[in-house]
């Protein structure tokens, strides 16, 4: 499986990786609230972001990389329990953009969607640090 350490950090789960999809999710923790007890947006907004690097992934060259250019997300209903799923799907892949596409759903209902497009490139220098993906 993929190694994304930003998930462990707020709980994200990598269930499924195909070629330009993935699937993710997120138990609901108290932690995860604002201040009128609802799970944050930025909760969601790292799901879709999260997702869409992954499922992007796969479909890379071994020299390339991939990095957010922006992203749109609509929020339909708050959430308070349960558990978050993200399914997120490529449309179209480029030689330099990609548009990705993510639902955010809970317990059976849709409560987010987000579009995004990601740069694809080959960096200049590797840093010593950097891990890709399998």
């Amino acid at each position: 499986m993929v190694r994304i350490p930003f998930a462990g950090l707020i709980g994200l789960t990598l269930e499924d990786l195909g070629e330009g999809t993935s699937l993710l999710s997120l138990d609901i923790r108290d932690d995860l609230f604002n201040p009128q007890h609802v799970v944050h947006g930025g909760a969601l907004y790292a799901l879709a972001d999260t997702g869409m690097g992954a499922a992007l992934y796969r479909l890379l060259q071994e020299d390339e990389y991939c990095a957010t250019i922006e992203i749109k997300i609509s929020y339909f209903k708050s959430v308070t329990s349960g558990t978050l799923t993200c399914k997120t799907a490529v449309i179209h892949k480029g030689k330099r953009v990609a548009s990705l596409e993510s639902e955010i759903w809970n317990e059976g209902r849709l409560v987010a969607k987000a579009s995004g497009s990601f740069a694809i490139f080959v960096p200049s220098r590797k840093a010593e640090n950097d891990v890709k993906p399998p």
